[in-house]
């Protein structure tokens, strides 16, 4: 955002105005329009907000929320930039570490017992949105051993907002990186195929390596990639392909028998309206286009 420059035509097409960037007024403001729209931004089912932590910590945690993948997420706003913001957002994070039962009763009230019953505690979040943030911040979340995204945002005029990743860690990032280059092990190649698990890792590789800022996040029936919100999901291999999902819109894609399929409104793991079906190197290839389109929207 900060080198981003939005013009507006006139209703002739003859001129252009250009829409100034701002911060909000107060920083409740940002808070307010983010958990308003919260899935839509982020990604994240709203839960609550201003929770308070109890009377010992003596804390107020701005935003709850749940993940796609079903991970505890705790966002933090901050109207300009302010050097606290990363580990105040990490003593919320340890708080919630050690009252799992409280967040997961939480879970239940509002979204059922299905969703408090799938809670991911092995990579809960912290989602840091402020008007910016400096070079000592985007070095900070490396060093630490948490998911952690730092989110620019800026308005507008009055009905524009944007947000810029500036950066984004995952705690599972580099055990997933170290552990794809190992050498598979025989039992699972028994099971699927040798070509099927080198084909789910080169996919995997494709993925990760779509830009900066990508998170991978296990779960029990795919594998997810993040972009602050999720933009493909990976099922395990099958016999004779691969099925991954994406956030495209199968409307804006001419779809192919036994290579794209519209899911939506199909019961399906992972999350994503279409489905890609995977069964050689060269299937990679042709979906690369794809990717880049799902990993873009997100």
């Amino acid at each position: 955002m900060s080198s981003l420059r939005l013009f507006r035509t006139d209703a002739t097409g003859s001129g252009m105005t250009e829409v100034v960037p701002r911060l909000a007024e107060v920083e409740a403001d940002v808070q307010g329009l983010v958990e308003a729209h919260m899935e839509t931004l982020l990604g994240v089912r709203f839960l609550a907000s201003e929770y308070g932590t109890g009377q010992l910590h003596g804390g107020r945690i701005d935003s709850l929320g749940l993940d796609e993948s079903g991970s505890p997420v705790i966002v933090e706003y901050k109207r300009a930039t302010d050097a606290g913001v990363i580990n105040q957002g990490l003593f919320y994070l340890t708080w919630l570490m050690d009252h799992r039962a409280e967040f997961e009763r939480l879970v239940r009230e509002r979204l059922g017992g299905t969703a408090a019953s799938q809670v991911l505690w092995s990579g809960p979040r912290l989602i840091c949105i402020a008007g910016d943030f400096t070079r000592y911040d985007e070095h900070a979340v490396r060093e630490h051993r948490r998911s952690i995204d730092l989110v620019r945002y800026r308005l507008f005029g009055s009905d524009l907002l944007g947000l810029e990743t500036v950066a984004s860690v995952s705690a599972s990032t580099q055990v997933a990186r170290r552990a794809r280059r190992q050498p598979t092990p025989r039992a699972a190649a028994d099971v699927v195929g040798t070509s099927m698990v080198d084909l789910a890792r080169a996919v995997d590789e494709t993925l990760l390596g779509l830009g900066d800022g990508v998170n991978r996040v296990e779960r029990k029936q795919y594998r997810a990639y993040q972009r602050l919100r999720n933009f493909a999901c990976l099922c395990p291999p099958q016999r004779s392909k691969l099925l991954v999902y994406l956030k495209v819109d199968p409307k804006d894609v001419d779809l192919v028998p036994g290579f794209t399929r519209d899911v939506a409104g199909v019961g399906h793991h992972g999350t994503g309206d279409l489905e890609v079906q995977l069964r050689t190197p060269r299937d990679v290839e042709r979906a690369q286009e794809l990717f880049r389109a799902s990993y873009a929207a997100a």
